[in-house]
């Protein structure tokens, strides 16, 4: 590493060695020779027998991966365009191919087949780990779905739910990004061979007018690439509507990831739950006793700059005149590979976070036993007026304890007496035991929440998860109990 110049941080500190490699220099380079490769079998195939031979393929073939960047570079830098000088280079290499290489095609040919090629991969990866990220969840909500919990509106305390049936939530987003991927993923086509400005033009030369050659060669050259469907019309490139609806499914899954993360570091100052804490991990350089939550942290930052690249897409897709401008290459040069370097750093840690958060069930129940005596004064009334008391009587007498309990909470730091001043009342038909006993643990306010995330989990999440097991790192038997 050169480390006298700026270094990508999505490269060098976040992202999976899998993405990094799909949008490096020599991946991109290979796949222009394999769409050259293509072109020239399905010309040949095609009847041009006397312009391209067995031999000229197979020295193509011969140098598909050692590509000579140097003299690339040195011819780039002399006639200031990109794929020429890859074309040159790659003809220095193939003596016998060269005048054919790249025969009939426009630069775009290379350029919008490979960028179609490599997102094909990308939201691969990016499948399987939004899949494992929701697997991991679903073995949380399953293990968890009994342990009450305060809910909260507002971030102020609410009627309880369940560990297990927040983080239900949760999964419900991921499976709606995965809706959006699998209804994107049809959607990458190839852009095949359709010429200068998509007209197929120099095709139909080449094949002295027969039309449905210059068609089949559309089809052979995309199926040769390694996809099943092909844009039926084009202009010099692909559409950028395309990027634009890729970038929205991505900031998707950036969203539902910072939503996530944000609530996980609410509750970690609850210190309720938290995400994984190394051994030896530092929370502060100054605070020693700190355990800051700054794989969420992290997440929430990387996730808010994927948010913001839906606007650069919309924006190169609108200012797209007529058949192409050039204004949408430097900037998609950037913002394609950090679309999916920064989904891909982004499931990376919540992949970590969700296989292994911590629960505080001891925490949890001390932050429920003290709002549980405010949530249980409708069932105190209920109770009372079955005991042949005034339901109105009592709800001034339990109002007038009520807010006096919420002054010792608030103004004195003390604990919640309001079970405590309802028991030696006695206008409350209950002594202070019979309270306790009618209140419970907090579990009996959690309505159907154990049994919705059951529901939810065999009826919803894993079905989906069954149909993608192939791409499940551990399917826990835990799931299914």
């Amino acid at each position: 590493m050169n480390r006298e110049i700026y270094q990508e941080p999505l490269v060098s500190r976040y992202t999976s060695p899998e993405m990094q490699r799909l949008f490096s220099e020599q991946n991109k380079f290979e796949n222009w020779r394999r769409c050259w490769i293509a072109l020239a079998e399905a010309q040949h195939e095609l009847g041009l027998t006397d312009l391209i031979s067995p031999a000229m393929i197979a020295e193509l073939k011969k140098h598909t991966t050692d590509i000579d960047f140097e003299v690339a570079a040195k011819k780039e830098k002399e006639i200031r365009h990109d794929v020429m000088a890859h074309v040159y280079a790659y003809g220095k290499q193939c003596p016998t191919a060269e005048p054919i290489i790249h025969l009939g095609a426009t630069s775009q040919f290379v350029g919008c087949n490979t960028d179609l090629l490599i997102q094909k991969h990308a939201l691969a990866l990016v499948k399987k780990s939004l899949i494992n990220v929701i697997a991991n969840l679903a073995k949380f909500c399953r293990k968890n779905k009994n342990l009450a919990t305060l809910g909260y509106t507002h971030y102020q305390p609410a009627q309880p739910t369940t560990v297990g049936k927040r983080n239900t939530l949760y999964i419900q987003d991921l499976l709606i990004d995965l809706d959006y991927i699998e209804n994107l993923e049809p959607q990458i086509k190839a852009r095949g061979a359709k010429g200068t400005v998509g007209t197929q033009a120099t095709f139909l030369e080449l094949f002295k007018g027969d039309h449905d050659k210059v068609r089949e060669l559309d089809k052979l050259v995309s199926l040769k690439l390694g996809f099943s469907d092909v844009f039926p019309v084009t202009g010099q490139t692909y559409t950028r509507k395309l990027d634009m609806k890729t970038a929205e499914t991505m900031a998707g899954i950036g969203a539902s990831a910072h939503k996530f993360a944000v609530d996980l570091r609410l509750l970690s100052n609850l210190k309720v739950q938290e995400e994984p804490f190394a051994a030896n991990q530092t929370g502060s350089s100054a605070m020693a006793y700190k355990r800051n939550p700054m794989r969420s942290e992290r997440m929430t930052g990387l996730a808010r700059k994927l948010m913001g690249l839906p606007a650069n897409f919309s924006a190169t897709y609108a200012n797209q005149w007529f058949e192409r401008t050039l204004d949408d290459s430097a900037i998609r040069r950037m913002d394609i590979p950090q679309t999916y370097l920064l989904t891909d750093a982004v499931l990376r840690l919540y992949l970590n976070i969700s296989s292994n958060m911590v629960v505080f069930p001891k925490q949890i129940e001390r932050h429920l036993l003290q709002e549980l005596p405010f949530m249980a004064t409708e069932k105190i009334l209920m109770a009372s007026v079955e005991k042949g008391k005034s339901r109105q009587e009592m709800h001034e007498v339990v109002k007038t304890h009520s807010l006096e309990a919420g002054k010792v909470v608030k103004v004195e730091g003390c604990d919640n007496d309001l079970l405590e001043r309802l028991g030696t009342d006695d206008a409350i038909p209950f002594n202070l035991q019979e309270l306790k006993e009618l209140i419970g643990t907090g579990q009996e306010f959690t309505g159907r929440a154990a049994e919705q995330t059951d529901e939810f989990l065999d009826e919803i999440v894993l079905p989906r998860l069954d149909k993608h097991k192939d791409l499940l790192v551990d399917m826990d038997s835990s799931l299914s109990v």
